[in-house]
């Protein structure tokens, strides 16, 4: 439940980002949904860390799991697969929420099991 809390919030915040970015300020979509995933994922590792899986591991090398967990993520969900359907005429929001929903399993089972393992 506190995985699903914390990484629905911190999904709004992408989301949030996300339209300011393309929609407001008209930023090429791979650019904006890339600032946006950093910031959302930046804040994510935080609040998982300290108050989903509480880890008290050393963080340098946690971070680093971390980070290579996120990169896989980035270029096969929120890269590869939002900007296929976006180019396929989905909306961007859409498209985001989309590759979100794979996401979320994928993140849940690496976080789990790879990053904050006991």
């Amino acid at each position: 439940m506190g995985f699903g809390l914390i990484n629905g919030f911190t999904f709004g915040v992408d989301l949030a980002l996300l339209t300011v970015l393309h929609g407001a300020v008209g930023a090429p979509y791979p650019v904006a949904v890339t600032l946006a995933y950093g910031c959302a994922f930046a804040l994510s590792y935080v609040l998982n860390r300290t108050l989903n899986f509480r880890s008290h591991a050393p963080v340098g090398p946690q971070v680093a799991v971390f980070l290579a967990v996120v990169i896989v993520n980035y270029l096969a969900f929120i890269l590869a697969l939002s900007t296929a359907l976006n180019v396929l005429g989905v909306d961007y929001r859409v498209a985001r929420m989309a590759a979100g929903a794979c996401e979320a399993v994928f993140m849940y089972c690496a976080l789990r099991w790879v990053v904050f393992r006991r």
